[in-house]
């Protein structure tokens, strides 16, 4: 009975079953005396099962292995073959969870702040700390602190930006007679460092000296909304594709793009803005992420009609401005209510835009590492 059967013959069973499989296959390419002699190993193989010999088992399932080892053909660079085969099913795998589980997220601006972080830079009269401290910055806090000084009397013509792996962001200065490259985005490099086409440097002079926080990394959760509507206070990303208000203001060579805000109106609902404070359908909303901004601690300011020292907004411009949020669509709000374009000045999120909910930041390590709320 199978059970009785000792185990050195189930294998040696299972081994004969490959060598035959393998005859089959491989009978017409290979050379006549090679295939006798198989035939001749699995006819000995046979033989000892029979006789119940183990060693003589063990000593003819070797034989056959190596004959059908020899037969079969070389493998060129075998290691390398295997290090590219598992480097290309891992970028499979990373390609599919980008585009169906999770996707790696750049906060760009200070919108959300302080429950996220943008972008910022800011310039320092002194030279960058030693290369210890430069580098525990750079992987603890994601900052990166950076000296550039002009190599000789020039002017700036244009700012060329690249973006290698998603990740990092390179400035190409370009200048009449020479450029320089710093790991820096340009909008910041212009914004907070005044690098601007037509400034003109004297030989020595400091370009841009100061640190640059890189913005908060975040994954984003693209599978929940599948299964579940959003939700009033997500922090949610979508894309800008028909958002006119929006898509006017970019480069048509870059496309779409993709904002962070907080889940604010829900289809139906009615908002009003009376400074600090956002109500829907008349009342205080009920998730705890509106009452914090409302709060006015902690780096929280309130909900604002307008910026500070600018116009009022197209949506809810005043307290007694209402939106009503029309269906399919969504009404976002930066937490950083003064300092945030958001559905009150280029209005409603549709609801095909949504891409997914903010789920977690994994760099920088500060104190905004973990779950996003």
């Amino acid at each position: 009975m199978f059970f009785l059967t000792p185990r050195y013959i189930k294998e040696a069973k299972q081994y004969l079953h490959g060598a035959k499989k393998f005859l089959a296959y491989k009978r017409d390419i290979l050379p006549d005396a090679r295939v006798t002699e198989i035939e001749a190993l699995i006819a000995n193989l046979r033989g000892a099962m029979r006789s119940r010999n183990r060693d003589e088992v063990s000593v003819s399932v070797a034989k056959l292995d190596e004959v059908i080892g020899k037969s079969l053909p070389p493998q060129k660079h075998g290691a390398l073959r295997e290090n590219i085969e598992v480097f290309l099913v891992a970028i499979v795998i990373a390609a599919g969870v980008k585009a169906f589980l999770i996707q790696p997220f750049r906060i760009p601006t200070g919108s959300m702040q302080p429950t996220l972080y943008g972008i910022v830079g800011v310039p320092t009269d002194t030279p960058p700390p030693n290369l210890a401290v430069r580098a525990f910055d750079f992987v603890v806090r994601g900052r990166h602190h950076f000296e550039l000084r002009a190599e000789q009397s020039d002017v700036v013509v244009t700012l060329n930006e690249r973006t290698y792996l998603n990740f990092f962001t390179f400035t190409e200065i370009v200048c009449r007679n020479h450029s320089y490259t710093l790991f820096v985005p340009r909008d910041p490099l212009m914004r907070y460092f005044r690098v601007l086409p037509g400034r003109e440097y004297t030989t020595g002079e400091v370009i841009a000296r100061g640190h640059m926080d890189t913005g908060d990394q975040v994954f984003v959760d693209k599978v929940s909304y599948n299964f579940t509507k959003p939700k009033a206070g997500d922090v949610f990303v979508f894309k800008t594709t028909g958002i006119r208000e929006i898509e006017s203001g970019l480069d048509p060579s870059m496309g779409s793009q993709h904002y962070i805000k907080r889940l604010a109106g829900m289809p139906g609902q009615t908002l009003r803005i009376n400074p600090p404070t956002l109500t829907v359908d008349g009342k205080i909303p009920e998730p705890f992420v509106f009452q914090r901004v409302m709060s006015m601690k902690d780096g929280y300011q309130g909900y604002s009609n307008g910026g500070r020292g600018g116009p009022a907004f197209r949506y809810l411009g005043s307290p007694e401005a209402a939106f009503t949020v029309p269906q399919h669509s969504y009404f976002a709000l930066g937490d950083n209510s003064y300092h945030s374009r958001d559905s009150r000045d280029w209005g409603i999120v549709p609801e095909v835009n949504v891409a997914g909910r903010g789920l977690f930041v994994y760099w920088p390590f500060s104190e905004r590492w973990g779950l996003i709320r």
